[in-house]
């Protein structure tokens, strides 16, 4: 006699979704209902022809939603992957930073991540060769604080006016609709500081493999202040447990054309197989003086705070360890901004920074409503907001019930509270950008031989398609970084003659 063994499948959480809410569920959940509560007969949900459209509560309902269920798409940022989980403190870092998100070893903060690619449109691909997002809102006792940070440790411009600029170029052709590179190399060949970025971008760092093995940080230099009112400036990084591991454009031009949503699949299956991925977080820590002594601008979002000079110190760890129940009201409605700060986190005084404070709250009104706050993932977790804010778009939750609205009032209305030793932003002077020795640094002295052919690679295969005098000024920009660079680019050029020539 043969024995038969049979093993138990075990579900794919991606694939097998609606298996699994099956699988959760003993039969239909309830009676179908309107918005309203009233329940819906069979009929109606089944049958509109020869009825009277408008009586039919089901259709009308349904009809009348379903050409509402858009809202504006972020202008960046716009396809993401998420998930929620926790940060611990695993190090003391009392001495830097008075933040109760930070004051005791082993504390633990619930999070939210949003890990996105930058210039992506909605339903677009995973895999492509440009810098992601890495958000993180940490619901603290203090209210939300968020890190809005990118995974390469640096960004493409030091003055704000230029991020509509930086946007517009990377997007759609105004007349043809189609991606450009004319455009994207118009830029950088304009504005050279954004070569640093660029060189990590088309290296290979430029695609990475799924969001559980990419780091992040948080680029501005934030102004921390202790319970003595002392000042601290740093920088965070958040690096992956399961080690930093990148896409070859060959690869990823494969999994674009047959899984263009690998990354956020990846992220979703391993969390719900189990596989919580983690990230170490640690601080880059400068004094005032450290600042004042520094020799650059350390608050210049183009630069890299190098680490043998500023050497990371430990701070925690971050874990992901449950997905979205459902991705737009906890992923595509999570409104993160660097204007979220809590009592010991000033922010960053670089005028990107200032900037973003805007931009970013500007654009959650725009596309989320003036109650924002109020959307459940928005909520702060573990403090109770007291505002002054009435009325507007829904959802206003009890709308601060009979509270006063005004302030100030005699009437026990809430007070803000009093810090002994409060510290303001410092004010800095920023002059004009210069950041060819870094990005000169990162092409001689952090490239290996194979990553500086791989990454002349990329820059001539998305060079080829643009004009002539692009390519002149950006083989001329490349020799600002470095000679070698400009020269193997430009015979790349020569090896890869498109319909107009690139000449000598």
């Amino acid at each position: 006699m043969m024995a038969v063994v049979t093993a138990k499948i075990r579900n794919d959480p991606v694939d097998d979704q609606m298996v699994i809410f099956k699988e959760k569920t003993l039969g239909p959940i309830g009676v179908m209902t309107t918005a309203a509560g009233a329940p819906i007969n069979l009929k109606e949900a089944t049958v509109t022809l020869n009825e009277k459209l408008i009586s039919n509560e089901f259709f009308m309902e349904s009809m009348t939603h379903f050409v509402r269920e858009r809202i504006p798409e972020r202008v960046v940022h716009a396809k993401a992957a998420g998930a929620f989980g926790y940060f611990e403190v695993t190090h003391d870092f009392s001495d830097i930073c008075k933040a109760k998100l930070f004051n005791r070893v082993g504390k633990r903060t619930p999070v939210a991540a949003r890990f996105s690619p930058v210039i992506q449109e909605r339903g677009s691909i995973d895999t492509s060769r440009e810098t992601r997002g890495f958000g993180i809102k940490f619901y603290t006792e203090e209210g939300n604080f968020d890190i809005v940070g990118l995974n390469t440790p640096m960004y493409a411009y030091k003055d704000p006016i230029l991020f509509p600029t930086f946007v517009r170029v990377q997007r759609r052709n105004p007349s043809t609709n189609v991606f450009d590179p004319n455009m994207l190399w118009d830029f950088i060949t304009l504005r050279p500081e954004s070569l640093h970025v660029f060189l990590m971008v088309f290296g290979d760092r430029g695609i990475p493999d799924g969001y559980r093995h990419m780091p992040g940080f948080s680029v501005h230099t934030y102004q921390l202040v202790n319970d003595r009112g002392e000042n601290y400036f740093v920088r965070f990084h958040f690096m992956p447990d399961l080690g930093i591991k990148t896409l070859r454009s060959k690869k990823a031009k494969k999994i674009a054309g047959e899984d263009p949503d690998y990354a956020t699949k990846d992220l979703y299956r391993a969390i719900g197989n189990g596989d919580f991925p983690s990230w170490t977080v640690s601080v880059q820590v400068l004094t005032l003086n450290d600042v004042k002594n520094a020799g650059f601008d350390v608050f210049d979002l183009t630069k890299v705070l190098p680490l043998d000079k500023y050497p990371l110190r430990p701070l925690g760890k971050l874990v992901l360890n449950k997905n979205p129940i459902n991705y737009f009201a906890e992923i595509e409605q999570l409104a993160l901004s660097p204007s979220h700060l809590v009592p010991g986190i000033l922010g960053a005084p670089d005028k990107v920074f200032e900037a973003r404070r805007l931009a970013y709250r500007d654009a959650q009104y725009y596309r989320l409503g003036g109650n924002f706050f109020n959307i459940p993932v928005n909520c702060p977790l573990q403090s109770k907001p007291l505002t002054y804010n009435r009325d507007s778009e829904a959802p206003l939750n009890d709308n601060m019930r009979d509270i006063p609205n005004y302030y100030p009032n005699t009437f026990n209305g809430p007070v803000p509270y009093v810090d002994k030793d409060g510290v303001d932003l410092i004010d800095i002077y920023q002059g004009p950008p210069n950041n060819y020795d870094q990005a000169r640094e990162l092409y001689v002295n952090e490239m290996t031989s194979d990553e500086r052919t791989r990454l002349v690679e990329n820059i001539v295969d998305s060079l080829r398609k643009v004009t002539k005098s692009l390519k002149d000024r950006a083989v001329k920009a490349f020799q600002l970084v470095h000679s070698d660079l400009s020269e193997r680019v430009r015979e790349g050029l020569l090896a890869n003659r498109t319909r107009c020539d690139y000449e000598l």
